[in-house]
């Protein structure tokens, strides 16, 4: 009977065996690797959104990321960022530092129809003795809305709140003119998704990281 030696038959040289352990270190660190990356986003709606930002030279967390329905129909998905995390709509109102929702479309929508969202959403979480403060910003943000005729699918939009500055919208990486100066006018916006009566009551849950 011819006998065929099988590697494990021979102990391994001290060079082969370091060179075993240094193959299974790397593959380790390739392991630990490829999980911090895929851990450095999160999906909602087939979007990613980063889990940390540099927003006016601070860093900024995704507090949580959901997709807007209308009916049965994806309208876009939403992140919020935020200086701390925060399940309470409160806290998201009243945390200090930089904020950023970003919106990314799911479908196409003409102007009209997604400025009548906003203005429709801001009015269902506003009080009344407080909306002939924000009349200027609406008036300017449906401007916004009209000088961009029709959103795209995968077209982005950015709300900014920047202390000392106000808030700026940005649509396709292009800042829509001068901030809103008006201190209540981010949070008026936030509360169209944070608010008592919110655009989608599962979004609202998944911006302030509640599971679904």
């Amino acid at each position: 009977m011819q006998f065929s030696p099988s590697p494990s038959s021979f102990p391994l040289s001290g060079l082969s065996r370091r060179h075993l352990m240094l193959g299974s270190a790397a593959l380790g660190l390739s392991s630990v690797s490829l999980c911090a990356w895929s851990q450095s986003t999160t999906e909602a709606g087939g979007i990613k959104f980063d889990n940390r930002i540099t927003v006016q030279g601070q860093s900024l967390q995704l507090n949580g990321a959901g997709v807007r329905y209308k009916a049965v129909f994806k309208v876009y998905a939403a992140g919020l960022y935020l200086s701390q995390k925060t399940d309470t709509p409160e806290t998201a109102l009243s945390v200090a530092g930089p904020k950023r929702i970003r919106l990314t479309m799911l479908r196409d929508i003409d102007n009209n129809e997604f400025g009548k969202l906003f203005t429709r959403g801001v009015e269902d979480n506003t009080p009344r003795n407080e909306m002939s403060r924000l009349v200027p910003g609406l008036i300017r943000m449906s401007e916004v809305f009209s000088s961009n005729k029709k959103f795209t699918h995968g077209d982005t939009i950015l709300i900014d709140w920047l202390p000392g500055e106000g808030t700026y919208i940005t649509v396709r990486d292009k800042v829509q003119g001068e901030a809103f100066k008006e201190p209540e006018f981010f949070n008026a916006l936030l509360r169209i998704w944070l608010g008592k009566s919110p655009a989608d009551h599962q979004l609202k849950e998944a911006l302030l990281g509640k599971p679904s």
